[in-house]
């Protein structure tokens, strides 16, 4: 899992992040409580997510314990998302 963790890392610094400090962005940092996604954060991750991974949107609950940090979408991702045949 740690290259989705990688992936979803360098998703998070580019777009949310982009020149500020990263370097306490570890996969566990509180996205959430330490303003770095607000709601509308959420629907732009959601929108990734469901775009790189391809997890359909509506299979996506919108629930900030899954995308309070890397680690968590990381876990989501790997949950939610189709398996390789």
């Amino acid at each position: 899992m740690s290259t989705l963790v990688d992936e979803i890392r360098s998703y998070v610094v580019t777009d949310f992040l982009d020149g500020e400090d990263t370097s306490d962005l570890t996969p566990e940092f509180d996205l959430i409580a330490s303003g770095v996604v607000d709601s509308l954060g959420l629907v732009r991750i959601v929108s990734h997510l469901s775009s790189t991974y391809a997890i359909p949107v509506d299979d996506i609950p919108l629930k900030p314990e899954h995308f309070r940090s890397i680690a968590a979408m990381a876990a989501f991702v790997e949950s939610a998302r189709p398996a390789v045949v």
